[in-house]
């Protein structure tokens, strides 16, 4: 997030695209309703009616994958309506003329068949949307689409065009999946780059990491997770060690990642409990969940916050660090720790955005970084004096299709996402009584027109197969969702979603196009 999560509260204007706040990131969720109620404006697009559609001042029902094109047409009447920052975009950006000349083709009536948008919908969001200090939301439902890079940057220059960046109640915001994401991120847990997003081919980079961990950097990018399957699958990849993550439902075509991992010669899982994919390991090591070990976690706002033990771990459980550490040295490094807190030393020495933080700084109250030195109290509005590259680019982006369309075999389309009562693949919801009454098992939303017109009742056991396999689950109908549109929550391993997903990817980031399966669905029979 450029900005952080109690700005909120600055914003006159809110713009959620791509995202379910309320039930997917709820105390977010939470601080937009109250921001709303204290009179900041809000635009809420998405294919599916969300709880804040109902508090919003426009909502759109936008066709599924067609953000950039929405994107560019706001960015059309602000710009064809004279409500752009000239002089933000004059003082503070570049290649604002290529932005304009791409642009110029989306009007409201060329953009409102493709997104199913009225034309004076699109002009209406644009309007607010400029009126005053406009903060975006967003998360995978931009994302995870095969231009989903391009829909971040599109994103981009909406806020540019504004120039709602590096000021209060402004920004770009994306909402994290998980609490450490940001953090795994920022650790180097990418393929081609180190801590901090540094080029592991700079030199002075390659020098910095190779002195403090005595060992030569590789020269060569790792591998994204599709590629990491794929290669399991062909045996090119024949170990994998797999830390608090269950691919086995949270990744597409499931039936595909089943043959990965079988194929592998030696599976390692560590996780805090026995999931579908530590199923399938040759080794589990036990690991302890947040309350049970030290450390930190880095939140979606860039917040660097102290995790402290409170209880003691079961069994023969060790925290993740002492796990990684015993490995390491069997495997050679002879380097140890005493505490946690020394690996945030080691942390600051080598990342710059967390070159002033340590155990002892944020002992009270975390740090957004970056934190450049010890005595800098964080950063809690990036850009604030300019865009940080020295002037913000305008990247004009098209919109293009998805790559999964309707066809005679697959006739509807199918996304999916997650539900109030269930985090990620239950791994530890699912261990909940109360959040299983809730909600129980596997589900499809579908809007009633369409189910009358397939002639389901709400509640029938359908079978729905796409290119990849096939499921049953039940029907839940829907008004909130679009007709001919499927919704499903990912969260259930029986019904499970991603048997149906595909592995289209983002060419830019290797991210897959989760958020759209072309689907056929009947009745299914005991």
């Amino acid at each position: 997030m450029t900005n952080g999560i109690e700005d909120v509260e600055n914003a006159e204007v809110i713009f959620v695209i791509g995202s379910n706040p309320r039930e997917n990131h709820p105390v977010i969720g939470a601080k937009i309703k109250e921001a709303k109620r204290n009179g900041a404006r809000l635009i809420i697009a998405d294919p599916r009616k969300i709880d804040l559609s109902n508090e919003s001042d426009l909502f759109v029902q936008l066709k599924l994958g067609t953000n950039i094109a929405l994107i560019n047409g706001m960015i059309h009447v602000i710009i064809e309506e004279g409500l752009e920052d000239k002089e933000y975009i004059e003082t503070h950006t570049e290649n604002y003329r290529n932005l304009k000349a791409v642009v110029e083709k989306y009007t409201p009536e060329h953009v409102a068949p493709i997104c199913g948008v009225k034309a004076d919908e699109i002009r209406e969001m644009a309007r607010i949307y400029a009126s005053g200090r406009a903060s975006i939301f967003y998360a995978m439902g931009i994302t995870q689409h095969k231009t989903g890079t391009n829909g971040v940057i599109s994103l981009s220059n909406l806020a540019q065009v504004c120039g709602n960046i590096g000021v209060k109640g402004g920004g770009i915001n994306p909402l994290r999946g998980q609490n450490n994401v940001q953090g795994a991120c920022d650790m180097g847990g990418l393929p081609d780059v180190l801590t901090g997003s540094q080029d592991y081919t700079n030199p002075g980079v390659k020098q910095l990491f190779e002195e403090e961990w005595g060992t030569k950097i590789p020269q060569k990018p790792g591998l994204t997770i599709p590629e990491i399957m794929d290669g399991a699958c062909s045996n090119t990849i024949k170990c994998l060690f797999i830390m608090g993550e269950n691919p086995m439902l949270s990744d597409p075509d499931m039936n595909h990642i089943r043959h990965a991992l079988d194929s592998l010669d030696f599976l390692i899982v560590q996780d805090i409990f026995l999931t579908e994919t530590a199923e399938r390991a040759h080794v589990v090591l036990p690991a302890r969940a947040f309350a049970e070990k030290d450390g930190t976690f880095t939140n979606t706002e860039r917040r660097v916050q102290r995790v402290r033990k409170a209880v003691d771990g079961p069994g023969e459980s060790r925290e993740d660090w002492l796990i990684l550490m015993e490995l390491m040295n069997r495997l050679g490094q002879d380097r140890k720790y005493a505490h946690p807190g020394e690996i945030m030393d080691e942390i600051a020495r080598v990342t710059p955005q967390y070159r002033g933080i340590s155990y002892e700084r944020i002992a009270k109250a975390g740090l957004q970084w970056p934190v450049p030195h010890k005595e800098h109290m964080g950063t809690p509005i990036l850009h604030a004096n300019g865009p940080i590259r020295g002037k913000g680019y305008f990247c004009a982006v098209e919109y293009e299709p998805s790559a999964e369309q309707v066809s005679a075999n697959f006739p509807y389309l199918l996304t999916n996402g997650r539900n109030l009562y269930h985090y990620h693949t239950r791994t530890m919801t699912g261990r909940v009584k109360e959040l299983n009454e809730k909600s129980p098992c596997s589900y499809v939303e579908i809007n009633p027109i369409t189910l009358r017109k397939l002639g389901f009742e709400d509640g029938a056991k359908v079978k729905i197969t796409s290119a990849r396999g096939h499921i049953t689950t039940r029907v839940k109908a829907y008004e909130g969702i679009m007709e001919e549109l499927f919704f499903m929550p990912f969260h259930f391993a029986d019904g499970a979603a991603n048997v149906l997903t595909g592995t289209n990817l983002d060419e830019k980031c290797g991210i897959p196009e989760l958020k759209v399966s072309a689907v056929n669905i009947e009745p299914a029979f005991a």
